[in-house]
């Protein structure tokens, strides 16, 4: 093949074309047809006009030529389009040849395509020219239509959709031809082929656009013809037919007729009643006809068939939705009172056996819940339950009038109570379905008095049928789950009613399922129930066990309740169900005989109603155990197995007597033995098999009899076999199995006609088990069913464990069962058998068993391989599974090639589709289940059979099951099949441009094929090669072919494909066709197209967001018709199209799907849409702020001023036009607010001007385009007010939270118009307002909690300064503390106790912060202020006094200080391991009780670390020495104080001393941080972790803590170990500091320890001598460290660990050998700096915490880290500023060096030797020739001059050393580099003034006269700038501080060489004003020195003046000029001594 690119031209290349073989012309035909049309649209008119002739001819000979039906669709659309744009002329002449095409005779299978492909191009061609062509319209419709009458299916099929094609074109002109399609398109819907029906169906829908008679005088035929075509439909029929009958209904209600009509003929407008009795009838009555008199029709015995129910179901549904919501919420009355009358009318076909009244049940339901559910909005659904509710009240009117009849026979036969009793359970449960869809936002429905709704619901729990109380239970169960805080009242009314009510059996029964239900609905409310109504439901339950004897009436009801609460209650889990297990094992020991001789002698003893309320009791006991083993899992210790096995043995003994029991007593215990056996089954499920080992035959025997009995009749194969099949098998099998929208009334059709469907009535067990997806009631099927079903999984489990000749015998035994039935009842046991067969070998595989010994083999082969063969697709489906499965558990490589020899002999000789089919999918399973294939032989066997039964033409299911094999097996094969890939593909291509598409299910295999090829290829097709490249055109070619297939499934299939394509080769995927596939399926009434879509833009938008949104939006323009009506992509773009989505989806995948998509897209794009995403979620959140007038009125609370504030924040609502979104859900709502907190996080990763509102209101001022997130800062608090202050909690909370993340990311953010104000303070009025609701007492305590974190984040984030605004939020705090202080005793019933816990820390953890922030704030004011540069700093602090914040805190300081250390002793017990569990106290702590012990650890996880840290600082500013702890205790009603610490007798507690109370808290602290630093898990915040270092820092701020710390050594040891793991673990340098920062703490601690014990020695001893003073300090008398025992050495770990990691070359071992290194030195990060400065001042310490020997042992250590930090950071800065590190550095030494060790006599001489090597160390690091001046001379020079200064002389005054000094001092003064220069002068300086001579002269020698001719220089060459004008000013200096040394003899002549220069500088009164800056300061300094130095050495200065006239005149000259400037200067003597230097001259000077 040469390549597609020939395939790429205007005109088709017809010589390429005839070079190709049959498939490649096909495909290159297609290629050309596809790319043609891309040209045509985007050609210019006239190239076209000039080839048109030539195109035509080219088009019309393919159109014999046979095409298939993609490529003939794609002609016709390419003739259309080439007529529209060229000339018309010719059309005429197309459309004749093509009507002579469909009038040929020829008849022949082979020119049949030629003839669809007219009829093809004639509806496209009209369909695109429309009236151009009306003169020949009657022609041709009555040539199409003649046509019909001899056509097939597939023609009838392709005429109908042309047929609706042209009318489309044609419009109102072909109102002539109406009637004839009318009745053409009648016949065809209900024709025998499904795909006719649909198109008849679409041609319809087309015709009543304008055939007016078809909704009005023959509306009643159409309704009847619909309801016609309902029968035997397939779901795609009723897709289509329902509509066409809604939409025609709909028309039929709204249409206006036009004038010309009406004034013909008078169209009489039909009324909703009449339409909606239609609809009625075809529901009730069916497709028989309306009789309109109630004749025979009515008394007949045919049932309405269930699909034209389902069907009239799904019209119901059309018909609302295409009316839509506003038209239903003004006629939701009538409707509801309609749907409800559908199975409410006594005599009604819809309920007369329970099979119909359950299935008539759900359809009602399914058009309610889609309708109302659906449908409306919050509001309208609200105002819908009200309606609800008003039927149940009627209806329970009509039945007490009824039930009060005196006579029993009357009442219970009532017709009225049996009608009422279908309508309350759908009433009810859509009633609970509103509500739980509502959520907290139905909270006004249920506070409605008038509206009654739960004593309605409580009402009707004793209506007399069983069936309706389930439903009334239900209801409350969602009412619970929706509204939390009703759950414990509910609970509560449900047990009293049951208490009082104990003697009617209603009653009895009805409110034992309500509390059942309310149990259940407790795992859905994570705020709980109270602990204790575990006791009360218990102790009833156990009450109604006791008394069910005592009255025969209520036996039955009583045992059955009494048993139904003990299951009900398991579901509680193991924290409440530990308290009441010993009575539930005795209650469950007591409902069995003891042994088998008791059973005996019950069976003699009792009759028919004794077994009926014994079996009930049993199986309700059996159900309770089962419920225990499946909640509580860890209760189930050895011991607990121990007591529940005795009862098994017997149970199973009454199992194997139920069939003799059942012969004595007859039918009444036929249904109570069934569910017996179904409870025992379920129960033995769960249990280990062990537990029954004994009981294994008897079980097996029991369970084969029961899948074998002879009397069950129908084959439930619907429901068994799907679990046994795997998933994608089940697909091909049954459409009715896939997931839709409609499948809870599809359901009852994939189940046959026998069977019902499940309903609660079936197991009332079921109501708390609630495990079902979404909102609905839990649907169990009849016991009869159930019983098999858990049968069949038991036997899997049971034949597991049996002996090898017992399972050889059953399964024979099995085989038999089958051979020796017959017909329908073979079919049913065959079925029991295969599904328990499987379910063995499904176990088996799972848990690597084996099969036994090989004669089992046999009979499993057979009964496999008769299943194959069974007419039952789904038995074949699920034998193949078991096929497989055989395999893999016999897992031996002869047999499986045996499996697969037969499957290939039974392919080759079977000519009957059955068997072909079911060993086809054999194949395909086996490779799959075995992982592949291993031999190629094999699998070229195996293609080769697929290949060839997939082409067989004659059946599309062979073909279907074929190539489903074939997917399977190019799935399983991987890399061996790619030597089939090319011919596969080009067969998959070859079908799919061949097979009819009436076949769908065909097309879904092909395209499951292609995906599988896809995946195989996998990134290969990104490739170049030819190859390669042809595949890929064939996989793009086969996904068109796909994408245009009528069928939603096939099209769900080329997405995923296309998908696969995208994310292996992206470049070659067009991906603006494929976002404009997508959106206009976005919403598909197709629940798996859908699904696709979203999966597939899930994908693309992880990798290209933007362009999938632009695309969208611009094809939505481009579309002059709206992609997606439901979508409004044009106005909302993508985003907010999937918004919409969304909120209407109901299936949870897709919605989670959706949410995933539109994070991507936030997280790619928010940044850049800001406003578009900001304005997306504003508008969801806004449109459902009807409530605006209700927060109105909270916010007018406010203070007067505020008004005008707040009412503008709730007004501007009213003028914004009408919203995008209407009615969003609040889980929308929920998500939209989510999206603002991410957006804020997106933001933070961006662009800092969306932080900054200077900075972004200039970039937008620059470019308006540019969008910041703070200038949308009203928005957001808007948004988050608007979410705060809603109805649904949920959505309070997510309100609460974007407030909190609003308040911390804008609170420091300055306001540019107010200086020293930030731009957060305005909104003050809304952020009380949006808190003040959460502090309602009626608010859920997991609100109010978040309430709490935003208002201490508020009140500390500093954003109001004013103590009075702030006090409106503290108010609030105030109010939380008051009502918590009543503790766990507060009467705050309904909730769990440990919700109130959640509550109380969250106050606390609040406050905590509060205080926190507070001690902080004052700590900064107490500092004196350094720097009052910041005047708006200073002014606006005024107001805020510094402890404005304390004084807000401090009045309720002693209440919290309390509660906070109680909090703290509460965790520290709750984090005790568990083998103290015995040592806790009985009544639990101080805010936890014992039984709820452990929800309650979670919360106090959450809040222990700020409320740690507030009582350290509390503890801290007492100083630990408070007052009395226990004062004010009274009015706090339990004692808090952790003095009654874990003490037995309270008479023990009074006896404590202050002393003891301190310690206990301080170990009490230090306990709960050490424990929780040294074992770090990986959730702990960094939170947590600051705090609990900071609460460590605090307590060491005090002097009695530290002196704890300090007098055991161990204690410091070990936290010094525990800071060592954190910094080891924790990377966060904020966390290293803080933790260094306790380093140096218990450092000082030590120190400050030994300290004292050395003075008061010295006072002891003051007369001993001093030679026998002990040595205190570490290392004693001998200087050794011991590692572990060392304070010492474990600090010097811990420094060296910091310093290392951030210095690596301070390490020998990495760099080879200590010494001097050659890299260059490096700055560190300021985080790196930060830490390094701190491990060295703590290094400094360390000496004197040593004794003298001691410290000699650590000094090495210390100064080799000290000055290789020097060395390693010496970096020259610019202003010769030193590094922060060296500063560091250089103090150290300074501290280390005038360390009184370094004078001890004991250490001295060893101090002096080492101090002389680090010396040398310095000055080494110099380089001998200077070459390497990286490292800063300064730096170093100044810790030379440390040295010289602060040690003792010895060190420094050695010859060697001292000469080495000087040298450095004199090279560094020829430096070129001024400031160097100007440093050195001052180094110079302190040494030369140093006391001591010995140290001072020889330096003053050496460099004294070097220094005086540098100055002289100067003096020649006058300074330029500043930095020369310092030089000169410091050498001054230093001249003269050596003339304030200098001997007298000596000190004229220095102040003659200083006198001349400093004159030299001086101006006259002529030039001082023309004189730069730098002179006239030059001139004032030398003025100032010689003012000074004149008077002080007058003698000299006289003769000096005398002796040089010209100084002298020089001199008065200056004074004269300067007279002035000299008053002005003299009262700043110090600017003027030193104008240059700045202050980080005098910080880093001052080491010296």
């Amino acid at each position: 093949m040469q390549g597609m690119e020939l395939a790429h031209s205007l005109l088709l290349n017809e010589e390429a074309c005839s070079q190709l073989g049959e498939v490649q012309k096909a495909e290159f035909i297609f290629e050309w047809l596809r790319y043609l049309e891309k040209l045509l649209l985007a050609s210019s008119r006239s190239d076209i006009r000039e080839k048109q002739k030539t195109l035509v001819e080219q088009l019309l000979s393919l159109l014999n030529s046979s095409p298939g039906p993609p490529t003939r669709k794609l002609l016709a659309k390419n003739l259309a389009i080439l007529y529209s744009i060229g000339d018309t002329f010719s059309v005429y002449e197309t459309i004749n040849k093509c009507n002579d095409l469909i009038r040929s005779k020829d008849d022949s299978p082979s020119y049949l395509p030629t003839k669809l492909a007219a009829v093809v191009c004639l509806g496209s061609l009209y369909k695109k020219l429309g009236r151009i062509l009306v003169n020949t319209f009657t022609d041709t419709v009555g040539n199409i239509l003649k046509a019909m009458k001899s056509a097939e299916s597939q023609g009838r099929y392709e005429i109908m959709l042309s047929l609706q094609r042209i009318l489309n074109g044609l419009g109102a002109a072909a109102a002539s031809g109406h009637r004839d399609v009318y009745k053409a398109a009648r016949s065809c819907l209900t024709d025998r082929s499904m795909a006719v029906r649909c198109a008849a169906a679409k041609c319809l829908l087309e015709l009543q656009n304008e055939a007016v008679f078809m909704w009005s005088t023959d509306l009643d035929s159409v309704a009847t013809l619909c309801f016609k075509s309902f029968e035997g439909s397939s779901y795609d029929v009723r897709i289509s037919v329902s509509k066409l009958l809604g939409t025609v209904l709909a028309k039929a209600i709204t249409s206006e007729h036009p004038g010309a009509a009406a004034s013909r003929q008078s169209i009489r407008r039909v009324s909703l009643e009449e339409v909606l009795e239609l609809l009625g009838t075809g529901f009730l009555r069916g497709s028989s006809g309306f009789l309109r008199a109630s004749g025979d029709m009515l008394k007949g015995t045919s049932s309405v068939s269930r699909d034209v129910r389902v069907g009239v179901t799904q019209a119901y549904v059309v018909f609302v939705s295409t009316l839509g919501g506003a038209w239903l919420e003004r006629n939701s009355a009538a409707f509801l009172s309609h749907i409800l009358s559908l199975v409410s009318q006594s005599y009604s076909k819809a309920t007369q056996t329970q099979i119909d009244a359950v299935c008539s049940r759900r359809c009602v339901s399914f058009i309610l819940r889609t309708t109302i559910g659906g449908l409306l909005g919050e509001k309208a659904q609200i105002a819908a339950a009200k309606d609800i509710c008003q039927a149940v009240w009627k209806q329970k009117k009509v039945v007490d009038a009824a039930m009060s009849d005196g006579n029993m026979e009357t009442r219970l036969g009532s017709t009225d109570v049996a009608a009422s009793q279908n309508m309350l359970v759908c009433a009810l449960q859509e009633l609970g379905n509103l509500i739980h869809s509502l959520s907290t936002t139905a909270a006004p429905l249920l506070q409605d008095s008038s509206a009654g709704i739960l004593d309605s619901v409580i009402s009707v729990i004793l209506h007399p049928s069983i069936s309706v109380r389930l439903a009334a239970a239900w209801c409350l169960h969602c009412i619970a789950v929706a509204l939390p805080s009703y759950l414990t009242p509910l609970l509560d009314r449900c047990l009293e009613r049951l208490t009082v009510l104990k003697t009617s059996p209603e009653a009895v029964t009805g409110f034992s399922f309500a509390v059942a239900a309310l149990l259940g609905a407790v795992k859905h409310c994570p705020l709980g129930i109270p602990h204790g109504r575990g006791k009360i439901i218990m102790a009833l339950a156990e009450d109604l066990l006791c008394s069910a004897s005592q009255n025969s009436r209520l036996s039955a009801q009583r045992t059955q309740a009494g048993w139904l609460l003990i299951a009900s209650l398991m579901t509680l889990g193991p924290a409440v169900v530990s308290h009441h297990l010993a009575r539930v094992l005795l209650l469950w020991k007591c409902v069995f005989p003891v042994s088998p001789k008791d059973l005996e002698t019950e069976k003699s003893r009792g009759d028919s109603f004794t077994w009926q309320v014994t079996l009930e009791g049993r199986a309700g006991a059996l159900c309770a155990i089962k419920s225990f083993v499946s909640h509580c899992g860890d209760l189930l210790t050895e011991e607990v197995i121990q007591r529940l096995l005795p009862p098994l043995p017997c149970a199973v003994d009454l199992l194997t007597q139920l069939t003799s029991i059942l012969k004595t007593y007859g039918s009444p215990l036929k249904t109570p033995s069934v569910v017996y056996r179904q409870r025992l089954y379920e129960l033995l499920i769960l249990l280990p098999p062990e537990t029954y080992e004994g009981n294994l035959g008897a079980i097996l025997k029991e369970l084969a009899a029961d899948l074998t009995a002879p009397d069950i009749q129908v084959a439930a194969s619907a429901f068994l076999l799907p679990p046994l099949c795997h998933q994608d098998d089940l697909l091909l099998l049954s459409p009715l199995l896939q997931e839709t929208d409609h499948r809870f009334i599809e359901e009852q059709l994939l189940l046959g006609n026998g069977v019902a469907c499940g309903s609660l009535e079936y197991d009332p067990y079921s109501i708390y088990e609630n495990d079902v997806e979404g909102d609905s009631v839990p649907k169990p099927l009849p016991p009869t069913l159930s019983v098999i079903s858990s049968a069949v999984r038991l036997f899997g489990v049971v034949c597991a464990h049996v002996g090898e000749a017992q399972r050889l015998l059953i399964l024979e035994q099995l085989l038999d069962s089958i051979k020796h039935t017959k017909g329908a009842r073979q079919q049913v046991v065959q079925l029991h058998v295969i599904s328990s067969f499987s379910s063995f070998l499904k176990y088996v595989a799972g848990c690597r068993g084996s099969l036994g010994p090989e004669e089992i083999r046999r009979p499993g082969l057979m009964l496999v391989m008769g299943a194959l063969e069974s007419p039952s697709p789904l038995l074949r489906c699920a034998a193949a599974e078991a096929w497989a499965r055989l395999a893999q558990v016999v897992d031996d490589g002869a047999f499986t090639a045996g499996l697969a020899q037969v499957s290939f002999d039974k392919l080759k000789s079977a000519r009957d589709v059955v068997t072909r089919t079911g060993y086809s999918l054999a194949l395909g399973s086996l490779y799959r289940y075995l992982g592949g294939i291993s031999s190629s032989q094999h699998l070229n066997s195996c293609v080769a059979i697929l290949y060839t039964l997939s082409q067989d033409s004659t059946s599309p299911d062979m073909q279907t099951w074929a190539l489903h094999s074939l997917s399977l097996i190019i799935d399983s094969a991987g890399p061996l099949y790619h030597v089939h890939v090319e011919p596969t593909l080009s067969l998959i291509i070859m079908l799919l441009l061949n097979v009819p598409p009436t076949h769908a299910e065909v097309h879904q295999s092909l395209g499951r094929c292609l995906n599988a090829l896809i995946t195989t290829l996998g990134p290969e097709l990104q490739g170049n090669s030819t190859s390669v490249s042809i595949l890929r055109t064939s996989c793009l070619l086969g996904c068109a072919v796909m994408q245009d297939n009528p069928d939603c499934l096939v099209q769900a299939q080329a997405i995923s494909c296309l998908q696969q394509l995208h994310m292996f080769a992206p470049r070659h995927v067009n991906l603006s066709s494929l976002v404009s596939c997508l959106c206009v399926n976005l919403c598909s009434p197709y629940l798996l197209l859908r699904r696709a879509v979203l999966a597939c833009l899930r994908q693309l938008v992880q990798r290209e967001a933007a362009e999938v949104s632009e695309h969208a939006v611009l094809l939505a323009k481009e579309y002059r018709v709206e992609l997606t009506p439901d979508a409004n992509i044009r106005e909302v773009g993508l985003e907010g199209a999937l918004l919409t989505l969304l909120d209407k989806e109901t299936d949870q995948r897709l919605c989670r799907d959706i949410k995933e998509t539109l994070n991507h897209m936030l997280t790619s794009m928010a940044v850049g849409k800001l406003s578009f995403w900001l304005k997306l979620c504003k508008d969801v959140l806004a449109a459902s702020a009807d409530f605006a007038a209700i927060t109105c009125v909270d916010t007018m609370q406010e203070e007067e001023g505020d008004k005008g504030d707040d009412a503008s924040v709730l007004t501007t609502r009213n003028d914004e036009k009408s919203h995008p979104f209407t009615n969003p859900r609040w889980t929308t709502r929920v998500f939209a607010a989510e999206c603002i907190c991410r957006i804020i996080n997106q933001c933070e990763n961006a662009d800092s001007a969306h932080f900054d509102i200077a900075l972004a209101q200039e970039m937008k001022k620059r470019d308006s385009r540019n969008d910041f997130l703070v200038l949308h800062l009203a928005d957001l608090i808007r948004m988050a007010f608007m979410a705060a202050t809603d109805h649904s909690d949920q959505l309070r909370l997510s309100g609460l939270e974007t407030l909190l993340v609003v308040i911390r990311r804008f609170a420091t953010i300055p306001e540019p118009e107010f200086p020293g104000h930030v731009i957060l303070e305005q909104y003050q009025a809304n952020v009380g307002a949006a808190l003040r609701p959460a502090f309602a007492s009626e608010t859920p305590p997991d609100v109010t909690a978040k309430a709490c974190q935003v208002c201490s984040a508020w009140i500390a984030s500093g954003v109001v300064s004013d103590l009075n605004d702030l006090r409106r939020v503290h108010q609030l705090l105030v109010s939380s503390l008051t009502k918590i202080q009543a503790g766990k005793e507060a009467p705050s019933h309904l909730y769990n106790e440990s919700a109130s816990t959640m509550e109380i820390l969250a106050v606390l953890k609040a406050w905590a912060e509060v205080y926190i922030i507070a001690i902080e704030r004052q700590k900064k004011y107490k500092q004196p202020l350094k720097t009052t540069t910041c005047s708006e700093e200073s002014g606006r602090n005024e107001s805020f006094s510094s402890d404005g914040l304390l004084e807000l805190v401090h009045t309720d300081l002693g209440t919290l200080s309390r509660l906070w250390l109680a909090a703290l002793q509460d965790f520290a017990l709750l984090t005790l391991p568990s083998e103290f569990a015995s040592q806790l106290p009985v009544e639990g702590g101080a805010f936890y009780t014992a039984e709820t012990g452990e929800n309650a650890k979670l919360h106090y996880y959450s809040s222990w670390a700020l409320i740690l840290q507030a009582a350290a600082l509390w503890l801290t500013s007492t100083g630990f020495v408070a007052a009395d702890p226990d004062e004010g205790t009274a009015n706090l009603s339990r004692p808090v104080t952790p003095t009654s610490m874990c003490q037995g007798s309270s008479s023990g507690a009074a006896v404590k001393s202050p002393e003891d109370v301190y310690t206990d808290r301080f170990h009490l602290i230090l306990g709960i941080s050490v424990e929780f630093l040294c074992s770090l898990r990986s959730d702990a915040t960094m939170e947590s972790i600051t705090a609990c270092l900071h609460a460590l820092q605090a307590l060491l701020d005090v002097p009695w803590p530290r002196s704890k710390i300090g007098s055991d050594q161990d204690l410091g040891i070990e936290l010094l170990n525990v800071l060592h793991r954190v910094i080891l673990t924790r990377e966060s340098p904020s966390i290293q500091l803080a933790s260094l920062e306790v380093v140096r703490q218990i450092i000082c601690a030590a120190q400050e320890h030994v300290k004292e014990k050395r003075r008061s020695a010295e006072v002891d001893d003051g007369a001993a001598e001093k030679e026998t003073l002990p040595e205190f300090g570490e290392g004693k008398d001998t200087g050794g460290l011991v590692p572990g025992k060392s304070l010492v050495f474990a600090t010097l770990e811990l420094c060296v660990c910091i310093l290392v990691r951030q210095l690596p070359e301070l390490n020998p071992k990495l760099t080879g050998s200590p010494g001097v290194k050659a890299a260059k030195p490096q700055m560190l990060s300021e985080d790196g700096s930060r830490l390094v400065s701190a491990a060295l001042v703590i290094l400094s310490e360390l000496p004197a915490v040593c004794s003298p020997e001691g410290s000699i042992s650590v000094l090495p250590t210390i100064l080799y880290l000290t000055i290789g930090v020097l060395r390693e950071t010496a970096v020259k800065l610019p202003g010769g500023q030193l590094s922060s590190t060296v500063a560091a550095s250089l103090q150290a030494l300074k501290g280390i060096l005038s360390s009184p060790m370094a004078r001890a006599e004991k250490s001295h001489t060893a101090w002096t030797a080492l101090l002389r090597s680090a010396l040398t160390t310095i000055l080494d690091c110099w380089d001998p020739d200077g070459t390497h001046q990286e490292l800063d001379e300064v730096s170093l020079l100044t810790a030379v001059t440390i040295f010289i200064l602060s040690t003792s002389p010895e060190v420094t005054t050695i010859p060697c050393l001292q000469k080495r000094c000087i040298e450095k001092f004199k090279a560094t003064l020829e430096v070129k580099d001024p400031i160097v220069q100007i440093k050195t002068y001052q180094l110079l300086l302190s040494i030369f003034q140093y006391p001591n001579p010995a140290i001072s002269y020889p330096y003053i020698y050496s460099l004294a006269s070097s220094i005086v001719e540098k100055l002289q220089e100067i003096d020649k060459r006058k300074p330029e700038d500043a930095t020369e004008l310092q030089i000169f000013q410091e050498g001054i200096k230093v001249l003269e501080a050596l003339v304030a040394i200098a001997e007298e003899q000596h000190r004229s002549q220095l102040v003659a060489c200083l006198l001349p220069i400093l004159i030299s500088f001086l101006l006259d009164e002529n030039t001082v004003g023309s004189a730069t800056s730098v002179m006239r300061n030059l001139h004032d300094f030398a003025l100032q020195n010689l003012m000074q130095i004149g008077p002080q050495y007058s003698s000299v200065f006289k003769s000096l003046m005398a002796s040089s006239p010209s100084l002298k005149t020089r001199l008065e000259a200056a004074i004269k000029g300067n007279q002035e400037s000299v008053k002005v200067k003299i009262p700043t003597p110090e600017r003027a001594r030193n104008p240059g230097k700045n202050s980080s001259i005098q910080l880093k000077t001052n080491f010296l």
